[in-house]
């Protein structure tokens, strides 16, 4: 069952051949990356960088080969952080200024203490697939199926994570390839296989993470999309008009939902996922990244346009860029500048360009 981003996963989509460099198999190599540290290079900064994330005042971005960016200027200026694996890093999250994981190839899962500065491995792929064994063996709830569990032992490290959040120090959960979903409730010290809380029986994959006001969302392909009420512990199925992959979903000051994914599709709902309309985005170019400042919601896409809505999601205008790239991801700054990761590096686009005119 060897992944590659090439042919079902999240990069396929975001970047496509730019992203060869991260097409990491099972086997010796993979094994190698995730005992070999991430490279420093001065040029560290002009990576290809999948994710963006505040802890505190502070930036944080992870990327190819286990890179790990920090910035304490509002991207004026990047330093390169040190990371124990040269695994690609596809989600990073932070539930305090100092206490943050990061998520990629191999299974890998990285925490630090001390805002990103240094990282440390809480679980690999190995690890993960042992588990999911147990966990089956005992008849754990949300545990895989026996047959499952031993199919990823025989795949050895080959477990792609996209996306993590933690609610807090100790609650948090990791979502990727093949329907693979973990939660933790003591920091990542330990992690809980839990692939049967969601009802994904064909194992699509699982992209992102919103932790809405109402409630908790999971954006992943062929249309999946899953919703929780009850902060994580258990997720029910959405229905969607769509069937394409979702890469994400965004939830307006109102309460509006924005599930937004590939070839331009944004679909608006105003009764949090009970019926869909098609919002107006104008481009058909796949939406990669989402983000809610304000009055306004902002989507990037994979050619490096910005868009904007300032009708909770039913509309959307591109905004001036001035360093565009294929964007992987989005985050609202300390400054409010929009700060966006993508293949060449971090972008940033000012406040005044996309709140002029927003509601409050």
């Amino acid at each position: 069952m060897t992944f590659t981003f090439f042919q079902r996963g999240r990069a396929a989509c975001l970047l496509g051949c730019m992203l060869t460099v991260l097409l990491a198999g099972s086997g010796p190599a993979e094994a190698d990356t995730l005992s070999t540290p991430a490279k420093m290079s001065t040029r560290s900064s002009q990576s290809v960088l999948l994710a963006v994330a505040r802890a505190g005042k502070r930036l944080v971005s992870v990327g190819e080969r286990g890179v790990v960016l920090l910035s304490d200027d509002n991207g004026g200026s990047w330093k390169q952080a040190h990371v124990p694996v040269s695994v690609a890093l596809t989600g990073v999250t932070f539930a305090t200024a100092k206490k943050g994981w990061a998520v990629g190839h191999g299974g890998v899962v990285l925490h630090s203490v001390d805002g990103g500065m240094t990282w440390a491995k809480q679980l690999d792929g190995n690890q993960a697939a042992a588990a999911m064994l147990a966990a089956a063996e005992a008849g754990a709830k949300d545990a895989p199926s026996l047959s499952e569990a031993k199919r990823m032992v025989a795949d050895g490290a080959d477990k792609p994570f996209l996306d993590v959040y933690f609610a807090d120090e100790q609650h948090g959960m990791i979502a990727g390839a093949y329907g693979l979903f973990f939660s933790t409730e003591d920091g990542g010290r330990s992690w809980i296989p839990r692939q049967g809380a969601i009802d994904n029986p064909r194992g699509k994959h699982l992209y992102r993470f919103h932790a809405g006001d109402r409630a908790w969302y999971l954006a992943g392909e062929q249309g999946a999309l899953f919703r929780s009420q009850d902060r994580g512990h258990s997720w029910s199925a959405l229905a969607t008009p769509y069937n394409g992959t979702f890469f994400g979903v965004l939830e307006g000051a109102n309460g509006e939902l924005v599930a937004y994914g590939l070839r331009g599709n944004a679909w608006w709902s105003a009764d949090q996922g009970a019926n869909w309309t098609k919002s107006e985005t104008g481009m058909p170019v796949t939406l990669t990244a989402g983000v809610r400042a304000g009055g306004a919601l902002l989507l990037a896409d994979e050619a490096g346009h910005v868009l904007r809505s300032t009708d909770g999601g039913r509309n959307f205008k591109p905004v001036p860029v001035a360093q565009a790239a294929p964007f992987t991801d989005a985050v609202i700054g300390a400054d409010g500048a929009l700060v966006l990761s993508g293949a060449r590096g971090i972008s940033l686009v000012r406040a005044d360009t996309f709140t002029i005119g927003s509601k409050p």
